[in-house]
């Protein structure tokens, strides 16, 4: 079985013979390839497995996604905060993995 999990372009640039993107998953943001979605800008929402962006996804879908993460308690755990408590944008802060 594969996970896919969508995250927002912050940014992106050429670097290393690619696109690459700046793309934030809840409190983690992580560089992600972006060579399968050319069209993808900052802002977008892309669906990303194993570093790569492999297609777009709307907001209503990512956030989607998220709630059920967060639920879950995988966007707790991924930033570094114990299961179950509520990841806040003050809890969050810039977290970069």
């Amino acid at each position: 079985m594969c996970l896919a999990v969508p995250g927002r372009v912050v940014e992106c640039e050429q670097r290393e013979g690619g696109r690459i993107g700046l793309v934030r998953f809840g409190p983690v943001t992580q560089p992600v390839r972006l060579d399968f979605v050319p069209e993808a800008a900052a802002g977008d929402y892309v669906l990303v497995h194993v570093g790569f962006a492999i297609s777009r996804v709307d907001a209503e879908e990512a956030e989607r996604t998220y709630r059920l993460l967060e639920a879950a308690g995988y966007l707790a755990e991924a930033a570094g905060f114990d299961r179950g408590e509520p990841v806040t944008e003050e809890a969050q802060g810039e977290h970069v993995a």
